[in-house]
């Protein structure tokens, strides 16, 4: 059964293909009636673009595949939660709902705090949380 857990599992699988290209490890996937219609990943250093962050991937993506600029109806799955640029996008892209799994400790901006999203979007945080968390931890420990 395809759930939020199976979703949060495939932006796994993309957290770990940044991870091997040695890029903070965080992916995403789009999902528009229960089906994944992007994949994406962190590629900042591959690009040498600070805005080419998964989410950002991930929209291009989705937005290509769907052949318009709005995500309406539709899921963003990321690893960890979106930054204020990242969350800027979403609003605009009037993604439906957004499901992260590790949260952002470090940043004083949180999806939590006033947002900068859609009011027509919903948050659910804390998927796979301790597995999503636990490759950032892993990537940061590995460069110190």
């Amino acid at each position: 059964m395809m759930n939020d857990e199976f979703f949060m599992g495939e932006a796994l699988k993309e957290a770990r293909k940044a991870y091997e290209k040695d890029e903070v490890p965080v992916g995403a996937v789009v999902v528009a009636d229960n089906r994944i219609i992007a994949r994406a990943h962190n590629l900042t250093e591959t690009l040498n673009d600070v805005t080419a962050h998964a989410e950002m991937q991930a929209i291009t993506s989705a937005a290509s595949y769907l052949g318009g600029k709005y995500l309406k109806e539709c899921t963003l799955y990321v690893t960890l939660e979106p930054c204020l640029m990242c969350a800027g996008a979403l609003y605009w892209a009037q993604i439906t709902r957004i499901v992260y799994g590790a949260t952002d400790v470090k940043r004083v901006f949180s999806l939590n705090s006033s947002s900068p999203l859609h009011p027509a979007t919903t948050v659910t945080k804390g998927i796979l949380e301790t597995e999503c968390a636990a490759i950032l931890t892993d990537f940061f420990k590995k460069k110190r």
